[in-house]
């Protein structure tokens, strides 16, 4: 067994654990788009990711394309379609560090946008023959003050295991992560592995504790 440097990671799930934007989410945007607004231009992937760094998804889709509730609730019904029927692969060694880290003692969490069945299912799914299911999910909330990047879901972690912020570690590979680890005193790490935009670096680089380029980055983080 290896000594662990916090005793909880708190970790988001698409485009750190799963490779799902680019595979599910976007794809499923861009049907959404085609169906609701032909007539806008097609973005690409980073503009999509962007878009999800800042202003989130929810207010681009609000505020900037103006959707009424119908139009919200056709491109759920898209993205949902897709989320059930397609699974993304989880990044190269992503489970198996887990696998260790639960191993040593370390509690596995998840705080994400995606619905906690949805999480739930990537997790079941892996093909490992020991089962790897997270200790707590907070997917997305019909409540938005439960919601990332509200503290809620971090403070109710913290509660339930008897942490402080300081044993805990958020990682995350966009700006709401951040957030919650301003707003509970988390340290966050960057999950660099999924996609290399320059204005998601530089403010992750500036906020967080570590940019990890990649999995075996995180590694040498955790464990001391």
């Amino acid at each position: 067994m290896m000594a662990i440097k916090y005793k909880c990671l708190i970790l988001d799930h698409d485009d750190t654990a799963v490779d799902s934007t680019r595979t599910i989410h976007f794809p499923a945007h861009l049907e959404s788009m085609r169906a609701l607004r032909p007539q806008e231009r097609e973005m690409t992937l980073d503009d999509w990711l962007l878009k999800n760094f800042s202003p989130g998804v929810m207010t681009y889709l609000r505020d900037e394309l103006g959707m009424n509730e119908e139009e919200l609730e056709a491109e759920y019904k898209i993205w949902r379609h897709y989320n059930v029927t397609l699974t993304p692969e989880f990044f190269d060694g992503f489970r198996e560090l887990l696998l260790e880290f639960r191993g040593d003692g370390g509690i596995v969490t998840v705080v994400s946008h995606s619905e906690a069945d949805i999480i739930e299912r990537h997790y079941r799914s892996n093909s490992m023959k020991e089962p790897l299911m997270p200790d707590l999910i907070f997917g997305w909330d019909i409540d938005p003050q439960k919601r990332k990047p509200r503290p809620y879901p971090v403070e109710q972690i913290l509660k339930a295991f008897s942490l402080s912020p300081s044993e805990a570690l958020i990682v995350d590979d966009l700006k709401p992560g951040v957030l919650m680890g301003q707003a509970t005193g988390v340290p966050v790490a960057a999950a660099g592995w999924s996609h290399h935009i320059p204005q998601i670096r530089s403010f992750m680089r500036e906020h967080c504790v570590a940019y990890l380029e990649a999995i075996d980055d995180l590694r040498r983080l955790i464990f001391v």
